[in-house]
């Protein structure tokens, strides 16, 4: 349980103020003259009505208002509920430097082959997509449990460039929202605000976004992030590629959809993918990829080899893509507090002639 007003428990020191200003006025209180026929009796009614019964309305009442104050601090409830409409995006960058020969035979063989074993070991039910992304996002596989045609969508994607990695989350979070009506999609005016999703509170889907290189297009990735957290939506942001200088970029006819691509570091020039002989190397944005994992709840990881992104594939916390939901239960505490103010009212009035 958790409080969202936790300066409201203050109120509840009002209980013990109550009860110390009971005693205070039973000390105070005029001893009543009654006639007894019997002093036995007369202690015996003292000791039975005047140590328990005088106490417990009072009791009662403090009671109450410690009660009240649980429900003025707003307390809620976090359960995590299972749910039928679990949808992973694959946001997979397809741009021209995914043709890098650092990790054998190429940066984008190797991610196909990792995301081509990531599909295959996932549940039956479990709604998979793809958004391909360089100078614009795709969404080239909508969300299905038919995952032989997300791994055949997987093996035909191509090379493009630039690199739009804010069109990308926001694309998959279209794909989401087309299949979960739960989830609003993305204004068209990037300004519209929403209601923000309580923290701790996800929506039963996530996105997987690998890329190698920096966001050079589209919005900034940080600005699509806050559209997914607004939405509960987790992203998961791989970094993909070696630190070293790169001698060549290769990609094979059908990687390009056309003409196989070769370049060695002697033929870039300024017209060319890099500004000059030897300076084509891994510029993965990562402060941005890991800002964009921990504003919506999810987690960066960074991969030099195809083991280090199958390994990573491998341990992505799918099982985690199950709603959360908070739930405020102050009007359980509200109630109660006013069963307890009503039982020690009652009690008051139909003992008071004992107290």
């Amino acid at each position: 349980m958790e409080l969202l007003v936790p300066s409201a428990l203050a109120l509840a020191l009002l209980a013990p103020l109550v009860l110390v200003l009971y005693a205070w006025a039973r000390r105070r209180r005029k001893p009543v003259v009654v006639a007894f026929s019997s002093f036995a009796l007369l202690g015996e009614a003292a000791q039975q009505q005047r140590r328990w019964r005088a106490w417990v309305p009072p009791l009662l009442f403090a009671s109450a208002l410690v009660s009240a104050a649980f429900a003025t601090a707003r307390p809620v409830a976090v359960a995590v509920a299972p749910f039928d409409r679990t949808q992973i995006v694959l946001a997979l960058d397809v741009s021209l430097s995914m043709c890098a020969t650092d990790i054998h035979p190429n940066r984008l063989a190797a991610m196909q082959e990792a995301a081509l074993r990531f599909v295959e070991r996932q549940r039956p039910e479990v709604k998979i997509g793809v958004v391909a992304f360089a100078g614009f996002a795709e969404l080239v596989q909508a969300p299905t449990t038919n995952h032989l045609a997300v791994q055949r969508t997987i093996e035909r994607l191509t090379v493009g460039r630039r690199t739009a990695i804010g069109s990308a989350i926001l694309r998959a979070i279209d794909a989401i929202a087309e299949n979960d009506p739960n989830i609003p999609p993305v204004p068209r005016t990037l300004e519209q605000p929403m209601m923000p999703t309580p923290k701790g509170t996800y929506a039963p889907s996530i996105i997987v976004l690998l890329t190698d290189g920096v966001s050079n297009t589209g919005p900034r990735p940080e600005v699509a992030a806050e559209f997914a957290a607004e939405r509960g939506i987790r992203v998961y942001t791989i970094g993909f590629g070696t630190a070293q200088t790169l001698d060549e970029l290769f990609c094979t006819a059908e990687q390009t959809g056309g003409r196989p691509i070769y370049v060695n570091r002697n033929q870039w020039g300024p017209g060319g993918i890099a500004a000059g002989p030897g300076q084509f190397r891994r510029g993965i944005d990562e402060d941005a990829l890991r800002y964009v994992a921990e504003l919506t709840g999810g987690e960066y990881f960074a991969a030099e080899s195809f083991e280090e992104l199958l390994k990573i594939f491998e341990n992505l916390p799918v099982n985690l893509a199950a709603r959360t939901q908070q739930t405020e239960i102050g009007g359980i505490f509200a109630a109660l507090s006013a069963l307890l103010a009503l039982a020690a009212f009652a009690l008051s009035l139909r003992w008071q002639p004992m107290l």
